[in-house]
């Protein structure tokens, strides 16, 4: 997990660059009935809006809240893994609901109650397939990598 702020926005940054595609690619899809080559790159034209949203969503909102859940129900003494996964879960279940919402006003041509519960319904497994199975563990090994790069031993203790 992210030990600073620098860490904190780039993890935050990636994991919402790569969960957007993955999804728009998953609602292209179901909107087309196919997963041809047209699916992923349709979703680059919708990235430069969805991604700042989840951002700071992400950002300023739904991490703190989520955090704020998963240790309330749970003590910090459990398996780093369980917390993270709690995270994650939390996570999505926050950020389904509201980027669904912002989908809908943007992209959909009927706004209405039943339209964005239809929407959220259709990609809240796909979502936490995506962050359970594929990106979450992505970005998380990207980052520890990112980490474990050590500065040249005549940089130490500088900030560079």
């Amino acid at each position: 997990m992210p030990r600073n702020l620098f860490e904190d926005v780039v993890f935050t940054i990636v994991m919402a660059s790569v969960m957007v595609y993955g999804m728009i690619v998953y609602n292209v899809s179901l909107n087309t009935g196919s997963l041809d080559p047209v699916c992923f790159v349709a979703p680059l034209s919708e990235l430069p809006i969805m991604v700042p949203v989840a951002f700071c969503l992400e950002m300023f909102m739904v991490g703190k809240l989520a955090k704020g859940i998963v240790f309330s129900l749970l003590h910090m003494e459990r398996h780093p893994r369980y917390i993270t996964v709690a995270i994650s879960i939390c996570i999505c279940l926050i950020m389904c609901p509201l980027m669904s919402l912002v989908a809908m006003l943007l992209f959909k041509e009927v706004h209405s109650f039943s339209m964005w519960l239809r929407i959220w319904i259709t990609n809240l497994p796909m979502a936490l397939i995506l962050q359970l199975c594929f990106v979450g563990p992505l970005v998380r090994k990207g980052l520890r990598a990112f980490q474990s790069i050590k500065r040249p031993d005549n940089m130490v203790g500088m900030d560079v």
